[in-house]
């Protein structure tokens, strides 16, 4: 195995109870982002195989089978990680056992068949991979008129950016993983595989807030910049600069 996929995977082994919240106790929910990801699921997901590329303890799993999928089959690497998630689902309803199931795979070379989904979801997956391998998995194992839907956070914001080189001399972040955050040309990347890449920005300011939502007003402070940011995210040359994107590629 590659030596990055083993720093990642060592990584999130120390890290696999951190995630489901996001920016020091935040409910990934209470983003406007993922606000917007789990509206524009819920609409897209019933009654289809979805496959969560690189799931993680599983958060994401169990919500988009509560959505009334037909199956989520969730792949990882990291073991630490799945034994979260299979134990997040064994406390589920009995109901939700039997359309989920937790796979250790390798996102860039899966075992699946070709034409195996209806979706696949990444829930901030791609800064752990090589895209240019994930991508032609990812529209292998996709049924012919299947989408490939996810969420992501984008590298160009100059402050974001020293925030992340911090992170990496601190080890909160990988050397791997700094360096791969998406970008822009990554998503012109994705045109090559699918017929239309329609991208939604959030958080050109709002993540000013994350570090106070723990506090008093800060979940008003949050709400107060994402209205601010609003009409700037339409601003073509603004959207580079936003936190974080949520996509659809079909």
């Amino acid at each position: 195995m590659e030596l990055r996929k083993q720093k990642e995977i060592e990584y999130y082994e120390k890290r696999a109870g951190d995630f489901d919240v996001l920016a020091g106790g935040l409910e990934f929910l209470e983003l406007s982002s993922y606000k917007f990801l789990y509206g524009w699921l819920s609409k897209i997901y019933p009654g289809k195989i979805v496959l969560d590329y690189g799931c993680g303890n599983g958060s994401h799993s169990i919500e988009i089978a509560k959505m009334g999928t037909k199956k989520v089959v969730g792949i990882d690497l990291s073991e630490k990680s799945l034994e979260l998630a299979n134990y997040k689902l064994q406390t589920t309803n009995y109901e939700l056992k039997n359309k989920v199931e937790f796979l250790k795979m390798d996102c860039e070379k899966m075992e699946f068949p070709d034409n195996s989904f209806d979706v696949v979801f990444d829930g901030g997956t791609f800064s752990s991979l090589d895209i240019n391998k994930a991508l032609p998995e990812i529209t292998r194992v996709l049924k012919p008129g299947g989408c490939l839907i996810g969420i992501e956070t984008l590298g160009h914001n100059p402050l974001t950016n020293l925030k992340r080189k911090f992170n990496k001399l601190t080890g909160k972040r990988t050397v791997w993983a700094a360096e791969h955050i998406l970008r822009m040309e990554d998503l012109k990347e994705a045109q090559k595989y699918f017929s239309k890449v329609e991208v939604h920005y959030f958080h050109l300011i709002s993540w000013l807030a994350f570090p106070f939502l723990r506090f008093p007003g800060g979940k008003l402070l949050l709400k107060v910049l994402e209205f601010l940011e609003r009409p700037f995210l339409k601003l073509p040359f603004l959207k580079k600069y936003a936190f974080k994107v949520v996509f659809r590629c079909y």
